[in-house]
């Protein structure tokens, strides 16, 4: 399984769920009503693109006919190490699978980030928690945000300057400076934003 867009995830998460709290799957209009589509041929358009990308399978003429297959993963993707200049969501930047739905989070979560580092423990952001990130490429001043300066991934709270081509990313902890960013000569993109934190072991 691969490649699957944000809806995608989301119809992929509400079968997965549906299937946990109630032992069978959703029907197409059950799909259609949760993620607010019109009719149901919108529900069987993703449904078949997930099926095509090995992430469900499909059985004729039943109305509740999808199965999970067994080597599925679930839930949200785990980042650990991020490759340098690929995509967050590369498979090679992907350590395992957590079971966490994604709507646990508001707005929804796309995957957790293991936490690197101290320089957000002033939030109660630590090594090694998982950060739920909604996938987007906008942020509001002041949000804490996954940003990426060249082929380097960072968790900052991104700060706005009033100079339309100067940002900080600004660390939660005073024995780091904050990170000047110049989008004139340095590339520069965000990556999601912070909707959560999960410490492991509590």
């Amino acid at each position: 399984m691969h490649g699957l867009t944000s809806r995608q995830r989301q119809i992929l998460d509400f079968v997965r769920g549906h299937l946990r709290n109630t032992g069978y799957p959703p029907t197409r209009s059950e799909i259609a009503s949760h993620m607010g589509f019109r009719s149901v041929n919108s529900a069987e358009d993703h449904l078949r693109a997930l099926a095509r990308k090995g992430a469900i399978e499909m059985m004729p003429g039943a109305s509740r006919g999808i199965r999970i297959p067994a080597d599925s993963p679930p839930g949200l993707p785990i980042i650990g190490q991020v490759a340098a200049g690929s995509p967050i969501l590369a498979q090679e930047s992907i350590a395992d699978y957590s079971e966490i739905p994604g709507e646990m989070f508001s707005p929804r979560a796309d995957y957790l980030l293991t936490v690197r580092g101290n320089s957000m423990i002033g939030i109660g952001i630590y090594e090694d928690d998982l950060l739920a990130v909604h996938k987007t490429a906008e942020a509001r001043d002041g949000d804490i945000v996954v940003a990426r300066i060249a082929d380097d991934v960072t968790v900052k709270r991104l700060r706005k300057t009033g100079a339309a081509h100067r940002l900080e990313l600004v660390a939660e902890n005073p024995d780091i400076a904050p990170i000047e960013v110049d989008l004139r000569r340095e590339d520069f993109a965000v990556e999601g934003v912070s909707v959560g934190v999960i410490r492991l072991g509590l």
